[in-house]
């Protein structure tokens, strides 16, 4: 019997965070019973993973750096007290042998209520505690040193490991991590968490459209305005994401409803396939995008989401455009900087991309160290 995992995620502004921890949980599955507790919005449509239980939380999100309510059933507060019963009771169903949380306590510090009564009763109970982190953390809160203290002595009380989705060669957590009290809890990385589903390769010729996309969407309606208003030679076919507010969605299809070779879509299966054959990309800069974009071999043209306390976008996209894999959008998006990238070839840094099984086969080797040493 394979031991058990419990995989809680929020996603609060965008799809991201959710895309990562299911791509994780569908390569975990083949050696731990996963369950996957989600407690931001889900799309309409969710690809969940074969074998993979999903435990659905009163959905929260993140408005003007507070907690809203997504589900109109509840306040934020019963949100919360319900969203801890229920996290506490499906851990005491379960009784794994992993927690695993994402991002906290690097990040989601507004949901300590719910995490920390988890991750305690969790090691009580002998339950391996890990952190799941991507490659960047956000540095542009007004408390930073506070911040960062406080989740190291987290994290040195509650974790056994904490797991870093990217390329060390890439970027480093000490990069945007500097507590005065050193970590003492492990760090691994795993290189970048992709889609197991293989990409053809590039065509010699791209013959598709320029695609422009915006993540999940909540925040991407300025761009594809702008993007609907550009006069181009090239057909463009426009991504809104499920998240896209549908005052925005409509007045999208206003825009777009009269113009000749533009597309508008709320979404698409894989958008590393649409980028495949695409001319060109033009996009935000989240962790699943940019891996889109290097997988895809796309010529993109970036413009980062940034907005107050929110800068993880904007340093990834500089990684990415000092190496060359991207563009960095300097002003406001007009035809002449989505024509310049247009035919060129960016360039492909050799990144580790298998960060889902590597994660996999290093949570498997810890359990397999804790169960030889009770032996």
């Amino acid at each position: 019997m394979k031991p058990g995992l419990l995989f809680h995620c929020q996603h609060s502004l965008g799809l991201g965070h959710l895309v990562r921890t299911l791509a994780l949980a569908r390569s975990l599955a083949s050696a731990f019973e996963v369950t996957v507790v989600a407690g931001g919005e889900l799309p309409a449509q969710l690809d969940l993973p074969p074998g993979i239980e999903l435990v659905r939380l009163p959905p929260l999100a993140l408005a003007d750096g507070g907690l809203v309510s997504v589900d109109d059933r509840f306040t934020v507060e019963s949100a919360q007290r319900v969203r801890t019963s229920v996290v506490l009771d499906t851990f005491r169903r379960l009784r794994p042998e992993i927690v695993v949380v994402e991002l906290f306590p690097f990040g989601r510090k507004k949901l300590a209520g719910e995490l920390v009564p988890l991750l305690t009763e969790a090691r009580a109970a002998g339950a391996l505690v890990v952190s799941s982190l991507r490659d960047i953390l956000v540095r542009g809160r007004s408390d930073q040193a506070a911040h960062d203290e406080r989740a190291s002595v987290t994290a040195n009380e509650l974790f056994d490991l904490i797991l870093v989705h990217a390329d060390p060669s890439f970027v480093r957590l000490q990069e945007t991590f500097r507590p005065r009290t050193p970590l003492r809890v492990p760090v691994e990385y795993t290189g970048f968490v992709v889609p197991d589903t293989p990409l053809p390769a590039p065509p010699a010729e791209r013959t598709g459209p320029i695609v422009v996309s915006a993540g999940g969407g909540r925040f991407g309606g300025a761009l594809l305005r702008a993007a609907a208003d550009l006069e181009l030679d090239e057909p463009v076919r426009l991504v809104a994401g499920p998240f896209l507010p549908d005052a925005e969605w409509d007045e999208l299809q206003r825009l777009t409803r009269p113009r000749d070779g533009v597309e508008l879509v709320r979404s698409v299966p894989s958008l590393a396939a649409e980028l495949v054959c695409a001319r060109a990309s033009v996009s935000q800069c989240g962790y699943n995008t940019a891996l889109d974009l290097l997988r895809s071999r796309v010529p993109a043209l970036v413009v980062p989401f940034s907005a107050p306390g929110e800068d993880e976008q904007t340093r990834r996209a500089a990684l990415l455009a000092r190496v060359g894999a991207v563009r960095v959008l300097d002003g406001a998006l007009d035809a002449d900087a989505v024509r310049a990238v247009v035919g060129t070839t960016p360039a492909l840094p050799d990144l580790q991309l298998d960060g889902a099984a590597r994660s996999r086969a290093t949570l498997a080797e810890l359990v397999a160290g804790r169960q030889r040493g009770a032996a």
